[in-house]
């Protein structure tokens, strides 16, 4: 019998997702849309610490982002965002620690420190 959504809930106590693509392509404008709301995400470290968004803003802004950092928007707690920090052209740097990224994450042993999902 297929899981429904409420079961998944009760599993999962935040769904954690991967956002991938360019640097300044719109991502975190996207989210907002999905998440509905205009606010701007709040940024945890891995360790679950509140950073200070003007602490990141000149970096955020120029489109360099800690893949390992966390987004979540007020309005839609129970998801976790990740940033891939941008794939620029020959950015061979950046595509080797999304995949290091990926791989600590999906040998997880606990189930809500996995990505879930890559978009």
């Amino acid at each position: 019998m297929p899981l429904s959504a409420q079961d998944v809930r009760e599993k999962f106590a935040r769904f954690r997702i991967l956002v991938v693509g360019r640097a300044n392509a719109g991502k975190t404008t996207l989210l907002q849309k999905v998440c509905n709301t205009t606010e701007k995400p709040e940024i945890f470290d891995g360790e679950g610490n509140k950073i200070d968004a003007d602490v990141v803003k000149s970096s955020v802004d120029r489109g360099y982002h800690d893949i390992s950092n966390e987004l979540v928007f007020r309005s839609n707690p129970g998801f976790v965002f990740h940033d891939s920090c941008g794939f620029e052209a020959g950015g061979e740097d950046e595509f080797k620690k999304m995949k290091e990224f990926v791989s600590k994450r999906a040998s997880a042993r606990k189930l809500n420190e996995r990505i879930h999902a890559i978009w």
